[in-house]
């Protein structure tokens, strides 16, 4: 055992040697997919600290938390734990019956304050006699521990390097019987867990990693020097993948309809997953058997449901006929779910957290992953890719086996779990919505995305000019908060592009912002018809085009959904050299009120925000604009903003922020009964009081 001290300072330099090495394991495991998955499995480190109570010498577990990513693992995710107190628990252990009890003892051995809070393994690692303890869910390791001859591939492959310990849930029981297996197997290096994963172990950091990497690397050689050529059965042609442009188009077609039916009992965000590996899957001959067996490892089917729903359909079928057949195959899904969760649970089990499908697989175009979040979509739908890695490698050998229902529904349902669950912090306001913000690269637009990603939305900023629209969304998180992508709203059949790659990003939309928009300021007489034709194409045009295509996704769903104008107080008010803008603007105002009259039945709320004076990071203003309302007025171009505020009734200046805030509370829910209005954020202009 290694000498440490108890310092948790978060600087790299001051981290105790033996934690600095259990978090390098850790993070260059969790690094590499085929190591194992996000969030899935643990790692440990045994040694000595003197405790401050004490002044003794004092025997420490450092265990990754519940919860925690290998990959990202820090100090603060580390469980701290007096190993004589954890080992001490072997004397009170009541049994399998009442090992969850064990849990909640794991706090009375924490050492020190902070931390995480001790994951459902702490006991394997605590009471396997090795200093440096894995844990993981390689794709080729849980191939063999679900092979239906998994304990006589495990010796034909490692030898008596690697013993097959059967299927056991985790817990308490499960970390005595490894510990047990390893006192008796001296040799051993690690163990492949049946219908789970593996653990390895090692005097030193560096050999339990070691031991790790060659049971993955043996494990995967193993499978491709014995395994069968076609795992999956026959490739079916019926099923195979469309052409990507024919793919793209058909998942775009669909993949609204698929939310809705997702989010029937919670609202879902969505994450489409169109790879080579998916795609041979989808064309095999087993697709429907190996489906219905579901995955195995409870990393896999926590996150992705015991089974997906599968379009039994060829590829060729029409998006109609698809829709329909999807519809039929939902209203299955959910009834057997249902009738899963009443075969085993009993008066303890927690309420059923809903009967949708997490996966959504369908034959030519891809998969389909659900989530809250879209994070939390997008790694269901690596899981599910995993798990299908796992069904190939099993069957390449032998035949796939996973664990009983019965014990996917105890895991599933499992107190624990859903103890875990309720540590999550409450959603924010904008959780499960997905926005599209025009123009939103600069001014307005970034401010309005800014808002609605920090309140739990995901959104897709579009722009003219894509550079700024990219550089907004990498700012605001990246990919699993917001993407970025070119949109000319005054082209129809960019817009349509547009919303069908928006929809492609996050599964459908739900909150659209009218934004995008450009003036030029001129006299009635110097105004061409050029000039007339630019404006209205942007604003009045392009805001109609951008309604028009969102409505059809939303309607889609049938989620209801919200769309936003940002129209002027130029729409109500007659200011001088404007006859354009203020004409656009008046048209954008009064297509909030037909779309609210229109779509009301959809559930699809359309209301206007009309700004005035908002100068500072504005592309319209910079664009010249500013130069010419300056102009106009006499004063210059930098006091612009200082202008507008002092001619309003509450002398401040209009922020991109104050129109933000707007947005936001027209669609976090406190007006969920308004539809059809315009709210002036204008600092109070009385000539523009509506009404």
């Amino acid at each position: 055992m290694t000498r440490t001290n108890t310092n948790t300072s978060t600087d790299p330099a001051a981290i105790d040697p033996t934690v600095a090495a259990l978090l390098a394991r850790s993070n260059a495991l969790g690094a590499d997919p085929a190591n194992t998955n996000y969030a899935g499995g643990n790692t440990s480190a045994k040694g000595t600290a003197i405790d401050p109570v004490t002044g003794e010498e004092t025997e420490l577990l450092w265990v990754k938390g519940s919860g925690g990513d290998l990959g990202t693992l820090t100090e603060t995710g580390l469980a701290v734990l007096r190993l004589d107190r954890v080992r001490a628990l072997r004397d009170v252990y009541p049994g399998v019956e009442r090992e969850d009890e064990m849990v909640a003892a794991f706090d009375h051995c924490l050492h020190g304050k902070g931390g995480a809070a001790p994951s459902i393994d702490t006991a394997m690692h605590a009471l396997v006699d090795a200093a440096h303890v894995d844990h993981l869910h390689p794709d080729a390791g849980i191939a063999l521990a679900t092979a239906a001859d998994g304990e006589r591939l495990t010796r034909e492959c490692f030898g008596d390097a690697v013993v097959w310990v059967p299927w056991r849930r985790p817990g308490f029981q499960l970390g005595l019987d490894i510990a047990a297996i390893k006192e008796a197997n001296p040799s051993a290096i690690g163990c492949i867990l049946g219908g789970h994963g593996i653990t390895a172990w090692g005097a030193t950091s560096d050999e339990a990693q070691e031991n790790s990497l060659r049971i993955i690397a043996e494990a995967t050689a193993f499978l491709e020097r014995t395994g069968a050529a076609e795992p999956f059965g026959a490739h079916d042609a019926s099923r195979e993948a469309l052409p990507e442009a024919e793919r793209r188009a058909k998942a775009s077609a669909l993949f609204p309809v698929i939310r809705g039916l997702a989010s029937t009992d919670a609202p879902m965000i969505g994450h489409w997953t169109d790879t080579d590996a998916v795609h041979e899957f989808l064309a095999g001959e087993k697709l429907a058997p190996l489906a219905e067996l579901g995955t195995s490892c409870p990393d896999h089917f926590l996150r992705t449901k015991v089974k997906p729903l599968v379009l039994d359909l060829p590829s060729g079928a029409s998006v109609e006929e698809s829709i329909e057949r999807l519809t039929e195959l939902h209203e299955a899904y959910r009834a057997d779910y249902s009738a899963y969760y009443e075969r085993h649970a009993d008066a303890d089990s927690p309420a059923m957290r809903g009967a949708d499908p997490a996966i959504v697989l369908v034959p030519g175009v891809g998969m389909f992953s659900f989530g809250a979040d879209a994070q939390t979509a997008r790694v269901a739908g690596e899981f599910y890719v995993n798990a299908i890695a796992v069904m190939r490698g099993a069957e390449s050998v032998s035949t796939y086996s996973p664990i009983e229902e019965s014990e996917k529904f105890r895991i599933e349902y499992w107190a624990l779990e859903e103890a875990k669950l309720q540590r999550k912090p409450a959603p924010k306001p904008l959780a499960t919505r997905v926005a599209l913000v025009t123009g939103g690269g600069s001014g307005i637009g970034k401010a309005t995305a800014t808002r609605l990603v920090a309140e739990g939305a995901c959104v897709v900023i579009a722009d003219l000019n894509v550079e700024n629209a990219q550089a907004v969304a990498e700012e605001l998180g990246g990919p699993d908060k917001a993407v970025a992508l070119r949109a000319d709203v005054s082209d129809e059949q960019a817009v349509v592009q547009a919303v069908a790659d928006a929809v492609l990003a996050f599964g459908g939309l739900d909150l659209i912002v009218n934004n995008a928009g450009l003036s030029l300021s001129k006299p009635l007489l110097e105004t061409t018809a050029k000039d007339w034709d630019l404006q209205h194409d942007v604003m009045a045009r392009g805001s109609f085009l951008v309604s028009r295509e969102t409505a059809r996704v939303m309607i889609a769903q049938a989620m209801g959904g919200d769309i936003i104008y940002i129209s002027s107080k130029n729409s109500v008010f007659a200011g001088p050299n404007n006859i354009a803008y203020s004409a656009t603007k008046a048209d954008q105002a009064h297509q909030v009120r037909l779309l609210a009259a229109e779509l009301g039945g959809h559930q699809i709320r359309v209301n206007g925000i009309n700004p005035d004076g908002v100068v500072r990071g504005s592309g319209i203003f910079a664009g010249g604009w500013g130069a010419s309302r300056a102009k106009v007025y006499g004063v210059q171009e930098e006091d612009l903003g200082e202008f507008y505020a002092q001619r309003t009734l509450l002398k401040r200046e209009v922020l991109p922020e104050n129109v933000a805030n707007a947005v936001f509370a027209l669609t976090a829910g406190d007006l969920s009964h308004t539809t059809g209005l315009h709210v002036p954020v204008d600092a109070g202009v009385a000539a523009a009081f509506l009404r």
